[in-house]
């Protein structure tokens, strides 16, 4: 497999699991109105003050952290910006996991070894 669509399945896997999420939030003001290349100042017009506020750290910008409550349910959920300060990720992570999540996607392949070929098991 090769590294970039290596990377494309591992950040795949860590969201698959929100679908359900984004049915139980998707009445939510961040879920529902947060687009792509919006400004912090509209976010937070939208969303309100986040629980925290950090840096990024495998690309350069900004993340805010919010907690969504529905029904009794909690969640975490991030908008996360670029170096122009514009909307270029939202999920249901913490910015954290969300940096993870692109750390992995950008390790080199190599631990795989030669699982691409026919191996004797």
């Amino acid at each position: 497999m090769n590294t970039p669509l290596f990377a494309l399945v591992a950040v795949l896997s860590a969201v698959a699991g929100c679908s359900s999420d984004s049915q139980v939030y998707r009445e939510q003001p961040l879920v529902a109105k947060v687009e792509m290349g919006m400004s912090k100042d509209q976010v937070q017009q939208i969303g309100g003050k986040p629980l925290s506020i950090s840096d990024r750290t495998v690309e350069p910008g900004t993340c805010f952290d919010y907690m969504l409550t529905q029904a009794g349910q909690r969640h975490t959920f991030n908008v996360s910006f670029d170096r122009t300060g514009k909307v270029d990720h939202k999920s249901f992570m913490t910015c954290a996991e969300w940096s993870r999540a692109q750390q992995k996607a950008r390790e080199p392949s190599g631990s795989m070894g030669g699982m691409g070929g026919g191996g004797g098991y």
